[in-house]
């Protein structure tokens, strides 16, 4: 993918108004990435490439009222779906791209990120830059509600040597990156690859 956003940004606006209503199941699968996250109340979290903001209301539930939750999206319609289902009261809601975020480092306590990867035009930089604006031993969920096989099914290809999911692949990719992967799950129901931010 180049670094011309434009592709990205009209796949995601072509799909954004009926995009929950695609997978309308979706909602418990997000719910055990978060708990798995391991986020609790007081903790700031950032929804990385939040789309319509479904992984909102679990991050704030493990946050509370007290914790910070920030959904960052490089595509205005995503982001205007998520206003629509009343996400944004879940937490705030910014367009941005992920491979320049306007925010501090080490400022977050982890990073929730839906079906990221494989839309990064520079992967090793753009989990760097995630690694960046989280704290020393924060954490990293790179999560699908469905596993690579399931999903390559379903858009009618197959999986290739080079997927960036594959964990041969991931592992030493968020290693690079500030990363060590410390889960990796990739089942037909979810795929869930977990890291720690190191020093």
């Amino acid at each position: 993918m180049s670094d011309d956003h434009t592709h990205v940004q009209e796949f995601f606006t072509a799909r954004a108004t009926d995009w929950d209503s695609r997978f309308p199941d979706d909602g418990p699968a997000y719910t055990a990435a978060v708990a798995d996250l391991g986020v609790h109340a007081g903790d700031r979290v950032l929804d990385a490439g939040c789309g319509t903001g479904r992984a909102l209301p679990p991050l704030r539930d493990a946050v509370g009222p007290s914790g910070v939750v920030v959904g960052v999206d490089l595509t205005p319609a995503m982001l205007e779906a998520a206003v629509r289902a009343g996400r944004d009261r879940d937490g705030r809601l910014l367009l941005a791209d992920v491979a320049a975020l306007p925010l501090r480092s080490e400022s977050f306590d982890a990073v929730f990120a839906a079906g990221l990867v494989a839309h990064l035009p520079h992967p090793a930089e753009n989990l760097r830059e995630l690694a960046r604006v989280v704290r020393p031993g924060g954490t990293l969920a790179l999560f699908h509600p469905i596993g690579r096989a399931a999903l390559a099914a379903r858009q009618g290809r197959r999986i290739t040597p080079d997927d960036l999911r594959a964990e041969t692949n991931l592992r030493p990719l968020l290693a690079r990156s500030g990363w060590r992967m410390t889960s990796y799950v990739d089942e037909d129901a979810r795929f869930l690859a977990l890291a720690v931010r190191v020093d």
